[in-house]
This record gives structure tokens, sequence and C-alpha cells, in this order.
């Protein structure tokens, strides 16, 4: 299902002045899946922000991506799952936020295997979901907002949100 798209209101001078058009879902959902670098970013336990890059694959309309648990981002999901991620590029902007969650999911830890061999030729081998200090998270976004960094911000920007949330 598609997410649901609407125009925030931007401060004068970002270019909302001038109509535009909204980016299509389609469109941002390509560069997620297409992007080699995803920023992670994470709030410690006394509210300091943290960011680092990881890879990442897009699977059934959510965000995979590993982490160490010992890692200061490990510790951080650990305490408060809520994040936000984002594109390394600022011509493709996509913000994603929600809350992740820890995957166990054998089947689908088999598929993100595959698909890290394919997109990074680089192969973890068979992820083991009990293993205590290796973890794979699951971000399924209730927002995300994207815009075309080749145009002005206020032309292209648009808010997906996403069912249930």
């Amino acid at each position: 299902m598609e997410p649901r798209a609407t125009r925030p209101e931007l401060p004068a001078g970002y270019g909302n002045d001038q109509p535009g058009n909204a980016v299509p879902w389609r469109r941002v959902e390509e560069w997620i899946v297409s992007a080699r670098n995803y920023w992670l970013c994470s709030a410690r336990p006394d509210g300091r922000p943290h960011a680092k890059p990881v890879w990442a694959f897009w699977v059934d309309g959510a965000l995979v991506f590993s982490t160490h648990t010992r890692t200061v981002a490990g510790r951080n999901l650990a305490a408060n799952p809520e994040v936000s991620v984002h594109l390394e590029s600022a011509e493709q902007v996509a913000i994603l936020e929600g809350k992740v969650e820890r995957v166990r999911d054998r089947e689908l830890l088999r598929r993100v295997s595959l698909l890290e061999e394919e997109k990074y030729g680089w192969q973890m081998g068979e992820p083991d979901p009990d293993d205590p200090n290796d973890a794979f998270y699951r971000l399924r976004p209730r927002h995300v907002l994207a815009w075309d960094g080749d145009r002005r911000i206020g032309e292209t920007i648009t808010r997906f949100e996403f069912p249930g949330e």
C-alpha cells in the first residue's frame, strides 16, 4: 500500500511560493533502494544525538540494517528505538523516521544476506537472529520527508505518511 502524500508548509524563501509537483513515492522508493550508504541517527540515553553510516536494504516496505549491539548505535537502539535515517545524497533527499525493531525472521535475514552480495559485493554469511552481539533491525517508517535537490526545496518537498501510523 502506498503512503499518503502531503505538501508541508515552509517558511517564505524556500520556493514554496512557486507551484510545483510533489515527488512521486515510486521515485523516492527508487532513491531508497539504490542508495549505497544511509545515515542512522539515534539518541544516547542522555539525549545527545549520534549519527553513523550503515549499509541497508529496502525490503517489503522497510529498511533493514545491522549494527553490533555494543556499538554506540546498538546501545542507543536498545534504550530508545526511535530513529531517523537519511540517504547520503543531498540531491535525492529521503528522511525516514520511525521505530526500529530487532529482526528475528530467519527467512528475511537470508534474503538480506543475498541482497548484500548483490548490492555491496560482500556477503556476511548466514546471519543468526539469536546472536547476542550482531543485530539486524527493521525500520518501518511512520513518515518520510523527501525532495528533489536538483530543484528548489519548495517545488518538490513531500511528506509521506504510512497507513496505521
